[in-house]
Parts: C-alpha cells; sequence; structure tokens
C-alpha cells in the first residue's frame, strides 16, 4: 500500500480475539481514511492469550502500522470498553499481565504528537477488524 494519503484524518479499528480465554489468539487491524478508504488491514496470529491480552495487542500492532501514515487527526475505535475506559482514564490498569500493553499502547499514542480520540462502538461497526482477528486464528 501506498503510505502517502491524501486524507491524514485517520481511523484505526482494531479487535483482538481469543478462543478458550486463555487460548488461540488472534488480532486484526485496519486504517480507514475519512473518506471511508482502507489504506491499510493487518490480521496477526498471536499464539495463546486471553481476549483482553489480544485486545491490547492488537491496538499495539495497530498503533505501529499508523506509524507510516503521520495522521494528523486519529480516532482509534474498539468495541473492548474496558480497554478504551482504560486509555480515556475512567478505569485503572489493574491486571499485571496488561499493564506493559497499555504502557505501550499510550506510548505510542503519545508520540503521534496530535490529540488521539479513542472510542468504544459496537461489535457492528468493527466487523472488519474482528474478521481479521478470527482469520488469524483460523489460519493456525
Amino acid at each position: 500500500m501506498n503510505d502517502a494519503t491524501e486524507d491524514q484524518d485517520l481511523c484505526l479499528y482494531t479487535d483482538g480475539a481469543s478462543r478458550g480465554n486463555p487460548g488461540p489468539a488472534g488480532a486484526g487491524v485496519v486504517v480507514v481514511s475519512r473518506n471511508g478508504r482502507t489504506i491499510a488491514e493487518k490480521s496477526v496470529f498471536l499464539g495463546k492469550a486471553t481476549n483482553n491480552m489480544a485486545e491490547y495487542q492488537a491496538l499495539v500492532i495497530g498503533l505501529r502500522e499508523l506509524g507510516r501514515f503521520l495522521p494528523k487527526r486519529l480516532t482509534i475505535r474498539m468495541d473492548s470498553e474496558l480497554i478504551v475506559k482504560q486509555l480515556n482514564g475512567a478505569y485503572r490498569v489493574r491486571n499485571k499481565d496488561l499493564l506493559p500493553m497499555y504502557l505501550e499502547a499510550k506510548d505510542l499514542i503519545g508520540k503521534f504528537g496530535i490529540h488521539v480520540e479513542v472510542v468504544h462502538v459496537p461489535r457492528e461497526q468493527n466487523q472488519h477488524a474482528d474478521r481479521l482477528a478470527n482469520l488469524a486464528i483460523d489460519s493456525h
């Protein structure tokens, strides 16, 4: 994909899936321009993880992917209410296994040097990333 986009107002959709919780896990990432064009997508098998770990790993993978686009505005959309509330400061991260991933995500967000909005969306609005996360599990 071309790293230069006509529109640097981007939306990142991420989703993590785990079968067994913990169990085989996958991450799905979709980067969409303001006009709705998919400019990047990624499906990654994560090995054994809990669902929340998979959600955070998907977010970190997505934020790394975004690094090559240099967004001027960014909205992150996830169907994990827990992680959205943790990122927005409404909940503390109490799980010691999630804390390093939370800190990495916050660090990556901070490196963009822009205001980043993190929004909870219903699962129905995150189907593309969900499909990619499950595809990663199915492929292993």
